[in-house]
């Protein structure tokens, strides 16, 4: 039989551990981003371990202990977040302790939030039925991909590559790392594994010493795995 007063203590727990504020905005506006329940939930804990727990930079293991997933699906999620300029990785320096630190930023998503509704793109409260009214097709755009799922995989085969050689998760800042390294330096990916390989190679598996590589074939015009295999070649011959 139940017992109504531990059921009353432990409601009473619940509402006194606290609430967190979340923006209406984002549970009606996450599918119009193309977010998935996971990618949207992430968000919502990093909401409240900030505003209830302090925490500004929780890491994969209390995310994927939270959502109950498992490591490659929560940082796969996290991976598309800061891709996309939803999530951002912010470095705190304090200068009274001279302790570095890292941060997430979600200006990045409520700016996307914001220029939906500014150009009314969202449906107004209630308004589901009204998109139901007008039939599957006028919802469709809602479900397309950000990007084709061939670009999607790239990345993404690429993310657990790294995680088999370092025997472990990345980082948000590792995600964002190896996103640097092909959208904004324009490496190709063939050539990151490739440096990726050699870094093992060298037993110097770090992401400074994969960064140095890149940036030494760069600088040697290497433009391919071919020519990075020469130029190696080239090297060690000295």
């Amino acid at each position: 039989m139940l017992d109504r007063n531990a059921l009353a203590r432990g409601l009473a727990e619940a509402y006194m551990d606290g609430a967190v504020s979340l923006p209406y905005a984002l549970l009606r506006s996450y599918r119009a981003l193309k977010l998935t329940d996971t990618e949207c939930m992430i968000v919502i804990q990093l909401l409240a371990f900030r505003q209830l727990e302090q925490n500004e930079f929780p890491t994969m293991e209390q995310l994927q202990q939270r959502l109950g997933a498992s490591q490659t699906a929560v940082g796969q999620a996290m991976q598309k977040l800061v891709k996309h300029g939803f999530v951002g990785i912010d470095e705190v320096y304090d200068p009274a302790t001279g302790v570095q630190s890292e941060r997430y930023n979600l200006t990045g998503l409520f700016r996307k939030i914001a220029a939906l509704l500014a150009a009314e793109e969202l449906p107004l409260r209630g308004g589901a039925a009204d998109l139901g009214a007008e039939g599957p097709d006028d919802t469709a755009s809602l479900r397309k991909p950000l990007r084709p799922a061939s670009d999607e995989a790239a990345p993404t085969n690429l993310l657990t590559v790294f995680e088999q050689e370092f025997g472990r998760p990345l980082t948000p800042m590792e995600c964002e790392t190896i996103t640097g390294w092909l959208d904004s330096d324009g490496y190709a990916e063939e050539l990151v594994l490739f440096a990726l390989k050699e870094s093992v190679f060298a037993g110097k598996l770090h992401f400074r010493y994969i960064d140095r590589i890149l940036l030494e074939w760069s600088r040697n015009r290497v433009g391919s795995v071919e020519d990075a295999r020469a130029h190696v070649q080239k090297f060690r011959s000295r």
